[in-house]
């Protein structure tokens, strides 16, 4: 027979939570795994110790975040009515059925405030970083970086023009003293360079969240947005680093920062980094010369040289000669070292050619343009560390690691997207992007955590 109802059940009950939430449930297995009762003595210089109202318990908030994060809830309030429905939330938070939840305005508020300024978001991540380390389940062995564009929470339609000034970096700096020491090593004459000058350019900013930045990718979407950068270790795909940028920074920028606080990270932790590895974006000669500087293996995607011009010679038809330190062009002629050159991306060796042996060289329409007299070759100081990087492409070892920079780095991004909020920010600003950023990163880092903690 069919069994109908009618209408709702109304007699009293008193069950328990811990008979309704499995015993194999994520949360049961993230509360063994993770004493979250740091968090207290983190904040506990945010609270007045002796006076005014009881506040809201600040673990029962945090756990409020990660159970958002980890279920891909996008807003408070959903998030409060979940936890008023979920009985599994309800145990992990250590909430009975009778007692309130969180509202949506306390975790707002605690978030924006007591918890910004003391960076527990940020804490937290570390926390469950160093029990993942801890486990066993990060091994330094190779380190993988990528970026991921989210959508900033500011529409199109506030985008203003205004001009901004920049001066020269700690980057241009930089360059012109490896000019300096390669110019004294070829026993070439100082440049005194004039200080430079600001420049004044035209930028789009957000008149709503003006720290996002408007991104103009190829087979992205324009608008504004951030740019999440992770560095993962793929022994399991556990993420060791996170840095947040506008959306119109370029990758290679912010990278080698990114790398020097995931070794620092595994360092503190007794973990030796051994390797990384990128796309050919972080493919530029100063990141060689940083990365072979801190003595790390490196596996890189070439990128195209860029070589641009109307001649139909190029690079790789001139042969150099390390004993004279000079090219030979493919009518034999010689191209000797004039001097350097200090350009936006790095420091270069210029040789040229003779304008008389160029002017009846029976190659020169292919080796010249109309308006030159000679040949030139610029190379960059540090191209022999760059040839050396990539002189093991398309070994083994090196498609390995690019197949596992691949799988763990898009493959995180994609599942960070599609569950775990990483698709559009909630809030403006670049700190307030950090915090959502690392929420998801715990979010990833706690999953396979208890995955790997608990056997199959």
């Amino acid at each position: 027979m069919m069994t109908e109802r009618d209408g709702v059940q109304q007699s009293l009950y008193n069950p328990s939570i811990e008979e309704i939430v499995p015993e194999d449930d994520i949360y049961r297995q993230i509360e063994a795994a993770v004493d979250f009762t740091f968090i207290y003595d983190r904040l506990r210089p945010y609270y007045c110790p002796d006076n005014g109202r009881n506040s809201a318990d600040p673990v029962v908030v945090v756990k409020s975040l990660l159970i958002a994060f980890l279920e891909g809830i996008p807003s408070e309030r959903k998030l409060e009515r979940q936890l008023r429905l979920n009985a599994a939330y309800r145990w992990f938070l250590g909430l009975r059925f009778d007692e309130r939840v969180p509202d949506h305005s306390t975790i707002s508020q605690l978030r924006r405030r007591k918890f910004n300024d003391a960076e527990i978001i940020k804490e937290l991540f570390m926390h469950i970083l160093r029990l993942c380390a801890e486990s066993g389940l990060v091994s330094g062995k190779l380190l993988v970086t990528d970026s991921t564009h989210v959508k900033a929470n500011a529409s199109k339609a506030s985008q203003m023009k205004i001009e901004i000034e920049r001066t020269a970096t700690e980057f241009f700096e930089r360059l012109d003293a490896y000019e300096a020491a390669e110019r004294e090593r070829l026993g070439l004459p100082e440049i005194k360079r004039k200080p430079p000058q600001p420049k004044r350019e035209e930028q789009i900013r957000s008149a709503t969240d003006p720290e996002s930045g408007w991104l103009t990718r190829p087979g992205k979407p324009d608008g504004f947005h951030y740019l999440s950068h992770q560095t993962l270790d793929t022994e399991h795909g556990i993420i060791v680093d996170v840095g947040v940028t506008p959306g119109h920074t370029h990758d290679g920028v912010p990278y080698i920062e990114e790398i020097d606080r995931a070794v620092n990270t595994l360092h503190d932790m007794g973990i030796p980094a051994e390797a990384v590895c990128a796309d050919a974006a972080y493919d530029s000669t100063m990141i060689h010369k940083d990365l072979d500087d801190r003595e790390l293996a490196v596996h890189m995607v070439k990128t195209d040289s860029g070589e641009s011009g109307k001649t139909e010679y190029r690079r790789d038809d001139f042969t150099y000669s390390r004993e004279t330190d000079s090219f030979a062009c493919p009518a034999g002629q010689t191209l000797t070292l004039r001097g350097t050159q200090r350009l936006v991306n790095g420091v270069y060796r210029e040789y040229r050619s003779s304008p008389k042996d160029c002017r009846s060289c029976p190659h020169r329409i292919k080796c010249l343009a109309p308006s030159q007299t000679s040949r030139r070759l610029c190379v960059n100081i540090f191209q022999d560390i760059v040839d050396r990087h990539h002189q093991n492409d398309g070994s083994p070892q090196h498609s390995d690691a690019l197949r596992k920079r691949q799988i763990w780095c898009e493959g995180t991004f994609a599942a960070q997207k599609a569950r775990h909020n990483l698709g559009q920010m909630f809030r403006r600003g670049l700190r307030a992007a950090a915090d959502h950023c690392f929420l998801s990163a715990c979010a990833i880092n706690l999953k396979r955590l208890v995955k790997c903690r608990v056997p199959a």
